[in-house]
């Protein structure tokens, strides 16, 4: 798979207040980051780009634009670099290609042991019925 450049100049980074514990500095630092980023406009290859927009994911709003919000660290830098990780495996996972599967028959051995299975089967069954039937 070919590693896909991300420019981060069309990345557009909002400090904003974390949610949840952090004492008192929650209330005066502004350390979580919502990330932005469109896909319309963006450098990446159409082909990604489609992809990006067809996936089913909460992240992506109607008019194609990726929202990510990192606040999993107490610092401002730390949380910009969280952000950018999550952006780059949504793309990387947009980029994946499945590997092509190859149709497969059985072999005529294992077709053989199969029906000989079911005949023994068969065979065992048809014993436990009663004597005189």
């Amino acid at each position: 798979m070919p590693q896909i450049a991300l420019n981060e100049d069309e990345v557009e980074f909002t400090a904003i207040r974390a949610q949840g514990a952090g004492g008192q500095n929650i209330n005066k630092v502004s350390n979580a980051v919502h990330l932005r980023f469109d896909i319309a406009t963006s450098s990446l290859p159409d082909d990604i780009k489609e992809k990006l927009l067809a996936l089913r994911d909460q992240r992506i709003s109607s008019d194609g634009i990726v929202v990510i919000k990192a606040q999993k660290h107490r610092s401002l830098e730390r949380n910009r670099e969280d952000g950018l990780v999550r952006l780059r495996e949504l793309i990387a996972a947009a980029a994946f290609v499945p590997p092509q599967r190859r149709a497969t028959k059985p072999t005529r051995s294992s077709q053989r042991k199969r029906v000989d299975s079911k005949v023994k089967r068969g065979q065992v069954k048809l014993l436990r019925s009663k004597v005189g039937e």
